[in-house]
């Protein structure tokens, strides 16, 4: 670990530091043994463990163990590979969400402009880390856009839903999820109790989108658990049938117990201890919020999954959607506490 650690900061100073390269590399060997955990299992005789799950299990392990190690390889080569693959999986995922219901002939030069104008374009300035525009470029002059380029078409068939469908894929799938790689970004202060006041933070950005990331899956994988062992209320049993309030406040909880051994780790993040706990309690909160309302979009449209990248998988937005509404939540919290603010985390 000690070694890749190094090698990982050699190739990237600007984004890594030693402990977001250890951090990742303990991630992936923890997603590895869980793989061969997963393989395992899978070979077990049916009656011992419920195929259903151990499947639903190591897809997700696989699927993340491939994110992790793309991000892994985007983060050791700098900003600009990150924020592109942060893009692609925006791209893929949006167009998961508009295809899962029929659009129109009228909606199609519409979504021509979504692809492949709005969405490179939210990833070019924050890029560029022009805050003022790609913060407002989507929720602003792309929900003008779009109703009014569907209208000039003359269809007015089931224009408001037709309209909403796209003003709301776009804006989870590329804005909100835009906001993950505009970490990389943020110039930080952090609180030191020693001068009692906030100093410049001495910490690498990788270790603030990291912190992100694995808050939000240790935050599902928990909230399964939570349900499974101690769940009997159910939050809404016509959006999904086995989220409970019990898994969701649980994993609130275990979410905020792991934010503050993350802090343990050096320069991770710019918070205090209880700033790291108060934020992971509300990146499990927001994660959950993201699961139900996606959830509550399939029920209603009558799906199962969004799409599949890989024949056999569920789709890209099945597994990022509660990144997509954690994200800018984290993002704008920390950018309003810690740049140069003297409130404390």
């Amino acid at each position: 670990m000690e070694y890749i650690a190094n090698l990982l900061q050699y190739f990237s100073s600007d984004l890594l530091d030693k402990t977001a390269g250890i951090l990742i590399a303990v991630v992936l060997g923890v997603l590895a043994v869980l793989m061969l955990a997963g393989q395992y299992l899978k070979r077990q005789p049916a009656a011992k463990f419920d195929a259903a799950i151990v499947g639903k299990f190591n897809q997700r392990l696989q699927f993340w163990f491939m994110i992790c190690a793309l991000l892994a390889v985007s983060l050791f080569l700098g900003t600009i590979p990150t924020v592109i693959l942060f893009g692609f999986l925006s791209f893929w995922a949006l167009r998961e969400f508009i295809t899962m219901t029929p659009t129109r002939r009228g909606d199609h030069r519409t979504l021509f402009w979504v692809f492949v104008g709005f969405t490179p374009v939210q990833y070019i300035l924050v890029a560029m880390n022009h805050y003022a525009l790609f913060t407002v470029v989507i929720p602003v002059y792309a929900s003008l856009f779009i109703p009014a380029r569907i209208a000039f078409t003359g269809d007015r068939e089931r224009f408001l839903e037709r309209t909403a469908k796209i003003q709301f894929g776009l804006l989870i799938c590329v804005y909100s999820l835009s906001h993950a790689a505009a970490l990389l970004n943020l110039d930080l202060m952090t609180w030191n109790p020693v001068q009692s006041k906030q100093v410049p933070w001495g910490g690498k950005p990788a270790g603030l989108l990291l912190f992100l990331m694995i808050i939000v899956q240790v935050s599902d994988a928990l909230h399964y658990v939570w349900d499974r062992l101690f769940g009997k209320h159910l939050i809404a049993a016509e959006v999904n049938e086995t989220k409970t309030w019990e898994g969701l406040i649980g994993a609130a909880l275990s979410s905020a117990l792991l934010g503050s051994l993350l802090w343990l780790l050096p320069n991770t993040t710019p918070f205090t201890w209880y700033g790291a706990a108060l934020m992971a309690l509300i990146i499990s909160v927001m994660a959950s919020s993201g699961s139900m309302t996606m959830s509550a979009i399939k029920r209603d449209r009558g799906v199962k999954d969004y799409g599949s990248l890989v024949q056999g998988h569920v789709g890209i937005l099945d597994r990022i959607d509660s990144i997509c509404f954690a994200a800018p939540i984290f993002f704008h919290l920390t950018r309003y506490f810690l740049t140069a603010n003297p409130i404390v985390p």
